[in-house]
């Protein structure tokens, strides 16, 4: 690099040295200009009075330092801040909705009368300030949602920085024993560790064995290519069952199982976690099990909703992100429109 010369900064601050530069070498010319043509060889009072036309000669002199000048300051480069260039539009940002039929429940239009929340969700946020996608897929544990070709991998090549991704897995990671699932390839061991054991791989997969981790590590893997990304995950815990205790007093939670285990995943992970279990639990109870059932479940179902509890559990979604500390929530509707209880007719 030439002695002298400075590297130009992004903000156009690096050129500031070769203007100041150019300035005091015009300066420094002027005054050797001066000092040659118009200061006198003889001190006075020895020289003779200045010639009548000493002014159009002193005019002659400037108009070439004036040239001088000019063609000096076009060779310095253009500061970059002062380079007029179409400012980059703002992202607006996406949420994408990753998770299984609790989220979204077959071909997402209620033909079995089942609803995913994520159906709902959308409704809830402002579509101006955000772009809502629900990527979610019955029968997928957070194993085969993660390894399956056209599931995360698909959604995490649409990430973007400043995006956000909501998941829930949970409902089909404890299906049958991981070391000899070959029903749907999809059960997780239980838990947040590191543990893992070799079970059969999905034959459109390859076929063969494969290694198995434990629920957590799959939801820290995707957890970890979200943040790659640049983007937000935030990880919910799993919708509960219609399943209550002996008495029918209280909804049973899922707080010493998937929902600690996804906690946990979250915190080792620091990013944000929304107890979406505990939400939905506190609404069942208050209301209690006859009202749950009969309202939030279609007949015989005890996993997933109609369109009420659909309705009821992307509720209680805004009402976790409301409790966060993320700009997300600034996205959401400042009032809600007035969704029915019924789903819509076909």
């Amino acid at each position: 690099m030439r002695r002298g010369w400075r590297k130009p900064l992004a903000d156009g601050r690096g050129w500031e040295g070769g203007k100041l530069g150019g300035r005091l070498a015009l300066f420094l010319l002027q005054k050797r200009l001066e000092e040659l043509f118009l200061t006198p060889s003889c001190p006075p009072p020895a020289c003779p009075p200045p010639a009548r036309r000493a002014p159009a000669r002193r005019w002659w002199i400037f108009s070439i330092a004036a040239a001088c000048a000019v063609a000096a300051l076009s060779l310095l480069p253009a500061p970059l801040a002062a380079q007029t260039t179409a400012p980059a539009a703002e992202h607006k940002p996406t949420l994408f909705i990753i998770g299984d039929s609790t989220v979204k429940n077959g071909a997402d239009n209620g033909s079995n009368g089942q609803w995913g929340w994520g159906h709902i969700l959308p409704m809830l946020f402002d579509p101006a300030k955000i772009t809502v996608v629900n990527d979610a897929l019955g029968g997928t544990s957070s194993r085969s949602f993660f390894e399956t070709p056209n599931l995360f991998p698909k959604v995490i090549a649409k990430v973007q920085p400043g995006d956000f991704v909501l998941m829930q897995f949970g409902h089909n990671d404890n299906t049958r024993p991981p070391e000899s699932d070959t029903l749907r390839y999809r059960s997780t061991i239980g838990g947040n560790g590191e543990e893992t054991v070799e079970g059969p791989k999905d034959p459109k997969q390859g076929g063969g064995n494969e290694t198995i981790h434990t629920f957590g590590w799959y939801e820290r893997q995707m957890i970890a290519a979200i943040k790659a990304k640049g983007a937000t995950p935030i990880v919910c815990s799993l919708i509960p069952r219609d399943n209550w205790s002996p008495d029918g007093s209280k909804i049973n939670r899922a707080d010493k199982s998937y929902g600690l285990w996804a906690q946990q995943a979250a915190e080792q992970e620091k990013v944000p976690f929304l107890p979406l279990n505990t939400l939905i639990a506190d609404h069942y109870d208050k209301e209690g099990k006859a009202k749950v059932v009969a309202t939030y479940f279609p007949k015989g179902e005890s996993t997933h909703t109609n369109w009420a509890g659909a309705k009821l559990n992307a509720e209680c979604v805004v009402e976790g992100i409301k409790q966060l500390d993320l700009p997300l929530k600034n996205a959401l509707l400042a009032t809600p429109p007035a969704i029915p209880n019924d789903a819509p007719a076909k």
